[in-house]
């Protein structure tokens, strides 16, 4: 069958297709772009499916953003979207919004128990029984013309979003569809979030195992590396490597020689930043104690492993109970800073993270399990 392709190539004909979709219960949203250099993603394509067609919007082309913008804020009208995440950032960078409200093709699935994280042609399989080319996605989407293999790839995944989605709609009740839109609105506040580069040190690989004086070293190591990649628009490891910020914070190098013996530094961080890096990290060295960083808690220890499987077979039991995915329930990380609140002894504290329907429906029964185990020789 062949699909019905309309281009967007100019600031009236964008004004003009948003004002049409605003009427509309839902509009599948797709973009490709590039991000092999740089920090932030390069918009190279937009693809809107209505459920009839597909329009495909040349960013290069277009410099009022507003009416788009007006479309994805707007609250009736529903955005359909596959695993979005980068999605929404290109879409931020682009247009300055985010769209609201998000529903997931890929979350639907795992609510409706087909699969957990399952890939956008898998699912366009198990749904409507097409199998999609593959190889286009890695091509170079700036490009201009694009391939004849380029359009039909963009278009066809708008025709066929909007189509999955309204046949996995219908299937969800009420609830799980509730469900499905609180979780797309905290991906969309996750992203609204802008990450503090001043915290990005408690992610690093084993902070833990460093003093406080070398945790204010790798603060402002991992500091200066996000605000430079923002600033120079690269990516973080070619400002420096990541396998090279807890050795540095370790041992702290005061000349260049040193500094290049570092695990994973490349030459050209070295002849670029070496003496800044230097200074950095002789002034972030002779911070005062009180401007040190708290000592960052150590792992679980291995016995707690007992401790997390028997907290997943709540979440296991809950997802069986509604035909959900397990994956869909308790996140790994959610479960260990609920352990960590209070390991071994208690008391423990449900965790910021775990929020919405998640915490109504298994928060006390996870306190429960806790107490119990606790009061168990």
């Amino acid at each position: 069958m062949a699909i019905d392709i309309h281009w967007i190539r100019d600031d009236a004909s964008l004004a003009q297709h948003c004002r049409e979709w605003q009427s509309l219960p839902f509009v599948a949203l797709d973009t490709e772009f590039m991000r092999v250099d740089t920090f932030y993603p390069i918009a190279a394509l937009l693809q809107i499916g209505d459920g009839a067609r597909a329009y495909l919007i040349d960013p290069l082309l277009i410099n009022d953003w507003r009416p788009m913008c007006a479309l994805l804020e707007n609250p009736s009208v529903i955005k359909v979207v596959h695993a979005c995440s980068e999605d929404l950032e290109v879409l931020l960078r682009l247009t300055g919004s985010l769209p609201a409200p998000l529903f997931d093709t890929q979350l639907a699935a795992a609510y409706l128990n087909l699969g957990f994280s399952m890939g956008y042609s898998r699912l366009v399989q198990e749904v409507l029984g097409i199998d999609l080319p593959k190889g286009e996605t890695r091509s170079d989407w700036l490009q201009r013309p694009l391939s004849e293999t380029q359009i039909s790839y963009a278009a066809e995944d708008a025709v066929h979003l909007a189509e999955v989605y309204s046949i996995l709609q219908p299937k969800l009740s009420e609830e799980k569809h509730a469900w499905l839109l609180d979780d797309g609105a905290e991906l969309v506040a996750n992203l609204r979030r802008e990450t503090d580069p001043d915290e990005l040190y408690r992610e690093a690989k084993l902070a833990w195992k460093l003093s406080r004086s070398q945790l204010a070293v790798l603060r402002e190591l991992c500091a200066w590396r996000e605000r430079e990649a923002r600033a120079r628009n690269l990516p973080r490891n070619r400002v420096i490597r990541e396998h090279s910020l807890w050795p540095l914070a370790k041992t702290q190098p005061d000349n260049l020689s040193a500094l290049a013996k570092i695990e994973d530094m490349h030459p050209k961080t070295v002849r670029q930043d070496g003496e800044f890096l230097i200074d950095l990290i002789k002034k972030s060295a002779s911070l005062p104690p009180d401007q040190w960083p708290q000592a960052l808690p150590e792992p679980l220890p291995i016995e707690a492993a007992a401790v997390l499987k028997t907290l997943r077979v709540i979440g296991q039991q809950q997802a069986e109970r509604l035909n959900m995915a397990p994956e869909l329930m308790l996140r790994k990380k959610t479960l260990e800073a609920l352990l960590k609140s209070g390991y071994p002894n208690g008391p423990y504290q449900l965790p910021d993270s775990l929020r919405g329907w998640r915490r109504e429906l298994m928060g006390q029964a996870l306190l429960d399990s806790l107490a119990s185990a606790g009061e168990q020789p």
